[in-house]
């Protein structure tokens, strides 16, 4: 197997930009001899006749112009990455902050990427609940955080506006019940607008869970318990999407994204990736029908 030598077409990329040995030489901080063997041993290696040197100056073939955007595309490519996994601009840690029923699907795929492509940078996952993470970024505790809140207040970026449905377990009777028994938790951001729609529809109620632990909601819900509302395309697995005229709508949320001042560029890396992952949910579940969101 034939691998061609990052060093040698960084001469050879040279050479084409310069448009004569000497000069590359000079750019390269390499003596021209030195230059002249590298061009020698691709030229060899790859067989074929890549620079014309009959003319004043030194002009490509037609071989050598088909192999430049290659050698120039590899000569960037081991640049970038040994710019990521040296650079100290590429290190570090940065907080996320993530409410808790939106950190699924799109926020491992973010860490996972993050960790791939920026092994350097550790990042902190924070998971509480919008107020909580909203206080935590105003103190600079949070270098970013996602909300899903109504609106957006000044320096955040809406990513999703996302219709905020019931959930209940799979084939579950639980949205049957009359009163109808709901489960959210005390600081969930969900839980008086949903409980204000249920008023609104003179629809009678009773709290099924009265604690801050989001597994105890999960769990009565899962259990055929009680109902809850989540984000479309962000509940979790073992709930499904309930279809029933007689429960009231419950409109839209924002899924909002903001970042700190004076953040390092490694923060708009994440911070892409996460719009990234927010758009690709937001297509899925417009692709997909309710109840297989």
């Amino acid at each position: 197997m034939r691998n061609l030598d990052i060093t040698v077409l960084r001469s050879f990329v040279a050479v084409a930009e310069a448009g004569g040995v000497t000069r590359a030489a000079g750019f390269l901080n390499l003596t021209q001899s030195a230059v002249s063997m590298q061009l020698k041993r691709l030229e060899e290696m790859l067989d074929m006749k890549l620079l014309d040197r009959s003319g004043r100056g030194v002009t490509l073939t037609p071989a050598g112009a088909q192999l430049l955007g290659y050698a120039q595309r590899m000569v960037e490519l081991n640049d970038e990455i040994y710019t990521r996994l040296t650079c100290q601009e590429w290190e570090g840690e940065i907080v996320l902050g993530v409410p808790v029923d939106i950190v699924y699907p799109v926020i491992p795929q973010v860490l996972r990427r993050m960790a791939r492509t920026h092994p350097r940078v550790k990042i902190q996952l924070l998971s509480s609940f919008t107020r909580s993470l909203k206080r935590q970024f105003a103190r600079g505790e949070v270098d970013v955080i996602l909300t899903t809140e109504a609106g957006v207040d000044s320096g955040g970026e809406t990513l999703l506006e996302v219709p905020m449905l019931w959930v209940g377990a799979p084939e579950g009777q639980a949205r049957r019940a009359r009163p109808l028994r709901v489960a959210f938790c005390r600081s969930c951001g969900f839980r008086e607008h949903a409980l204000g729609a249920l008023d609104s529809a003179d629809l009678q109620w009773e709290l099924a869970v009265d604690s801050d632990s989001d597994m105890t909601v999960d769990a009565t819900v899962s259990a055929d318990l009680a109902i809850s509302a989540r984000l479309q395309g962000h509940a979790p697995a073992f709930v499904e999407y309930i279809e029933d005229d007689a429960l009231p709508q419950l409109g839209t949320q924002r899924i909002n994204l903001y970042a700190g001042n004076g953040r390092k560029a490694i923060t708009d890396i994440l911070c892409d990736y996460i719009r990234q992952g927010m758009m690709q949910v937001g297509a899925d579940s417009a692709r997909r029908p309710r109840d297989a969101a």
